[in-house]
């Protein structure tokens, strides 16, 4: 298998055809961000859906983001500001009630997200 980046000079470049490829699976279960009505905004793997109620795996929820103008370039891009967003601890599990929007994540967004320093007090 070929790297997804290569490195020139100390950069570090995401090679073109793997621009836009999708966020690696976990036990066959996609990688998203997921926004609900009142619970904030999530980032993991989509274990389950059910009308409004989604089962997350491997979760973070992403309490304030920062170098991303949307949740839709955040699922694309990720964080261009990894040390101003507040992403705490992923929890092994979680039921979030009353989902409103499901974006599917690339690699590059996910391997972002994932990156950043866990937030505490």
């Amino acid at each position: 298998m070929e790297p997804n980046t290569i490195k020139i000079n100390e950069v570090e470049y995401v090679r073109k055809d793997q621009f836009n490829a999708m966020a690696k699976e976990f036990e066959g279960m996609k990688y998203v961000i997921c926004r609900t009505y009142s619970a904030g905004v999530f980032a993991g793997y989509l274990e389950n859906r059910k009308d409004k109620e989604v089962v997350m795996r491997k979760a973070r929820r992403i309490w304030h983001w920062s170098g991303a103008a949307t949740l839709s370039q955040l699922a694309i891009d990720g964080t261009s500001k990894p040390n101003d967003c507040k992403f705490p601890a992923a929890v092994n599990r979680i039921t979030l009630l009353e989902a409103i929007e499901i974006i599917d994540c690339t690699e590059k967004a996910q391997t972002s997200i994932e990156g950043v320093k866990e937030w505490k007090q």
